[in-house]
């Protein structure tokens, strides 16, 4: 009994030392593979109770386990969509197959990097078959409320290439000196005019034109100081859409500033705001903020001088553009860029993350399921509670270590041999109890 469990204890330290070997060649096969969790194999003892002054080998048996917290160390690329995690935290992706059935809600898997490109679908996905999963952003950039304890929100990142993009404008300002000798008595009164161009809801170019006509003094040696100020919408075929009488302080201190914005009550025009120093128009596509400044305020209308100056018009808005690229920012957003400088948000991509990270299942390249060792996965936006961060531009690298790798190697060549030895010992005993009865 006690040479057969000798001998059966070898055999399992064979099988053990081999199971370790498998997880070491495994180990260094991948060592140049971006995101591959090491795999480490422990041994357990195998005790039989012993009676009667006999001692029986219960042996060794061997565990696996792939340490999926463990992380690389980052390396730089030149693809934007190359994307990595810095920290806690797990990418969502699904396979390209699920996708393009489209048979219902893909099955989220977890990765710490990929690089990912657009297919012929526009898909973000790697050359594996992964696709990167987000939220789809609103119209107007804004990422609305998602479940964070299931992936029934996340869609697959589907870049259009093609996408043209524009921006309506909303808000202007203008920063124009009028000129202070044509309110002097005798003064020709002519009309100033000023063409602000802004672009409507579908990305077409229109303009605001506005209007200035000096207030002349009928009679007397002082200036009036004031003004007639006219909008009109040329998307309205010049419908007037906003007339003020705006006057100019002449005091030593704040002389050329305005003093007083006024409107006619009875004539439906929106009044000015003094607190803001706008006005709120309504064009063709909707309200237009126009900011003239505040009272006593040189940054916006002044009147000095005898010179009729555009100094300083600004607006927001942007005309129809083609997409240029993609990138991913380190909070998961993902924003599309255009030709004409305008960026938008299309997607964010949250990080996942798990009680037991290594508890999940290990599939093909790099990716993991989750599984109820693991525990229940919680969706974070990137660089919140626990997670870190998304970095672009970069890969994680393998988390084996091959001096480590080659040294366990050694190690487990020499146990093989040892356990081998077991065996051929043990036989040369039988051998010799097979003697005695010759």
């Amino acid at each position: 009994m006690t040479i057969s469990s000798a001998l059966n204890a070898g055999v399992a330290g064979l099988q053990s030392n081999a199971t370790r070997l498998a997880s070491i060649s495994d180990n260094i096969a991948n060592s140049s593979t971006y995101g591959y969790k090491r795999v480490n194999t422990d041994f357990h003892s195998m005790v039989i109770s012993s009676t009667g002054g006999s001692y029986s080998a219960g042996g060794v048996r061997a565990t696996t386990e792939r340490y999926i917290d463990e992380r690389g160390s980052l390396v730089s690329t030149s693809n934007a969509t190359d994307l990595a995690v810095r920290g806690r935290g797990m990418l969502p992706v699904a396979s390209v197959t699920e996708v393009e059935v489209d048979n219902g809600d893909t099955q989220m898997l977890l990765t710490t990097t990929g690089s990912f490109r657009t297919d012929s679908e526009g898909y973000l996905r790697t050359d594996t078959g992964q696709v990167l999963l987000g939220w789809p952003a609103q119209p107007d950039g804004t990422i609305p409320i998602f479940p964070r304890d299931t992936s029934d929100g996340l869609e697959p990142v589907q870049i259009n290439v093609n996408q043209f993009s524009g921006e309506p404008t909303t808000r202007m300002a203008l920063g124009v000196n009028l000129p202070a000798t044509d309110t002097d008595p005798g003064s020709t009164g002519d009309t100033l005019t000023l063409s602000v161009e802004y672009y409507d809801n579908l990305g077409t170019s229109e303009s605001v034109n506005v209007a200035f006509t000096p207030n002349v003094p009928t009679s007397g040696s002082a200036a009036s100081n004031e003004w007639t100020m006219v909008f009109t919408d040329s998307a309205s075929g010049g419908t007037v859409i906003g007339e003020y009488t705006i006057a100019f302080t002449d005091s030593r201190t704040a002389g050329g500033t305005l003093a007083s914005v006024d409107v006619d009550p009875l004539s439906g025009y929106p009044p000015y705001d003094p607190a803001t120093g706008t006005i709120l128009v309504n064009v063709a596509g909707g309200p237009l903020e126009i900011n003239i400044g505040e009272i006593g305020d040189s940054n916006g209308l002044t009147q000095l001088s005898d010179s009729f100056a555009p100094v300083s018009i600004s607006k927001d808005g942007s005309p129809v553009g083609n997409m240029t690229g993609v990138e991913v920012d380190p909070n998961g957003l993902v924003y599309a860029f255009f030709d004409t400088g305008i960026t938008r948000i299309i997607y964010q991509v949250p990080l996942v993350d798990l009680p037991n990270p290594n508890g999940m299942v290990a599939l093909d390249n790099q990716t993991y399921l989750p599984s109820p060792e693991s525990g229940s996965y919680f969706l974070w936006d990137a660089g919140d509670g626990p997670t870190g961060d998304i970095v672009s531009f970069a890969r994680e690298e393998s988390a084996v270590d091959v001096a480590g790798e080659l040294t366990a190697m050694i190690q487990t060549q020499r146990a093989y041999s040892s356990n081998a030895k077991v065996i051929q010992t043990v036989d040369e005993m039988l051998q010799e109890t097979t003697n005695i009865k010759r």
